[in-house]
């Protein structure tokens, strides 16, 4: 996700860490038993398969596939629809409810081919062709990695496999790697729709607690790439110390990182704390919290022109341009007034980038009393939210 991420996205999913309301370790997770498939679809009577995706720079995702309802229709005539998750999660985000109440079910039952992606990193896509997840270089990457590999290699996977361009549906950080990539015009021959749940482009008005975590952490920033993977427990030391600065209340993490979200069940929150967090690289943590200090839309920053040069042959990073983003491109976006990561004001302002855009071809939504993680786990986004994005769906 965002996210994320994601869904900052970062932050937010530094919620996912807690494992309780007053708890801030981040702990990896590895409680997937047998697979995504195994642990949380076929045990809601759906039939479901692993895949697996070799990216063109080796990374091997994994990819969980519901090719039909509880129905158990046939795929032939459906359309695929991607599905990509936030910071620190995994597709797991997207089954946390019971099947009525839970995207991915929503859209098998609806006709829908549905895909799962996982980023690199998380459990299900740790695998390399040449590289072991203990080899520092496994983690040097990241969201620009993650734009330029990881979707166009499940994006043409699905394409492959079902011969049909496909709808597209991210979070959080999974909204950021899709406006990037349609920013540089890619994906777009095999894609038909994408709905961003909580929009991530810009982050200058992130919370005060994702602004004091940039501080930090960017302060930090050689010091914690020396530990490739995050979450780590340099990371831990460093979120004790954020939660004691003035004006920060840890008392409820997942509050204070992701909003308070409006619709949440128990049930879902044990499962999520049961799923996460997924790991991603220090790298694509401290990409976000460049962003959240620059207020900008940029590719990594190395720090210094000379290795800016070195990666981008110009002084400083290359910019995605979300005004570049071609007008007749379906998008459904939907966004929260009490999400702190996908801030009403910067989604205000990808949205007057996108000012031109085809009225026809653009839906905002907008959900008041929508925190960051309603968006993928209130118990009334099957009605307020994902009827609307199956209505976009279908028009497309």
């Amino acid at each position: 996700m965002a996210n994320p991420l994601s869904t900052l996205l970062l932050v937010a999913l530094l919620s996912l860490s807690a494992a309780a309301a007053t708890r801030t370790k981040l702990q990896p997770t590895n409680n997937v038993d047998g697979g995504i498939c195994k642990s949380l679809v076929e045990t809601q009577g759906y039939a479901c398969e692993e895949h697996k995706v070799t990216t063109a720079d080796g990374y091997v995702l994994g990819l969980q596939r519901i090719p039909a309802g509880r129905s158990g229709n046939e795929t032939a005539a459906k359309l695929p629809v991607l599905l990509q998750h936030g910071l620190l999660m995994d597709a797991s985000a997207w089954l946390l409810n019971e099947p009525d109440k839970a995207l991915a079910f929503i859209l098998a039952d609806e006709g829908f081919d549905v895909w799962l992606a996982n980023a690199r990193g998380t459990e299900s896509s740790r695998g390399h062709t040449s590289l072991s997840p203990n080899d520092p270089a496994y983690w040097d990457w990241s969201w620009d990695e993650l734009t330029a590999y990881d979707l166009p290699a499940a994006f043409q996977y699905v394409n492959n496999q079902t011969g049909q361009k496909l709808h597209y549906v991210g979070h959080s950080l999974g909204t950021l790697t899709a406006l990037a990539a349609f920013s540089q015009e890619k994906l777009l021959n095999l894609l038909r729709s994408a709905a961003l749940l909580s929009p991530i482009a810009y982050l200058g008005q992130i919370s005060p607690f994702g602004r004091t975590a940039a501080d930090i952490f960017l302060a930090q920033g050689l010091a914690l790439l020396r530990s490739q993977a995050f979450p780590n427990e340099q990371v831990n030391r460093l979120l004790d110390f954020i939660c004691t600065r003035p004006g920060i209340d840890c008392s409820n993490f997942l509050s204070v990182t992701t909003g308070p979200n409006c619709c949440l069940s128990s049930s879902s929150t044990d499962a999520l704390f049961k799923h996460t967090p997924q790991t991603t690289s220090t790298k694509n943590a401290l990409h976000l919290f460049q962003m959240v200090r620059k207020g900008t839309i940029e590719m990594y920053d190395y720090g210094l022109p000379i290795t800016n040069i070195k990666h981008y042959r110009q002084p400083t990073p290359p910019v995605y341009n979300m005004a570049n983003i071609p007008k007749d491109v379906p998008l459904f976006l939907s966004y929260g007034g009490r999400d702190p990561l996908s801030n009403v004001f910067d989604v205000n302002l990808l949205l007057d980038n996108l000012k031109d855009h085809y009225m026809d071809k653009l839906v905002v939504q907008f959900r008041e009393d929508y925190a960051h993680m309603d968006f993928i786990m209130a118990m009334n986004a099957n009605q307020v939210v994902y009827d609307p994005l199956l209505s976009f769906f279908r028009l497309h």
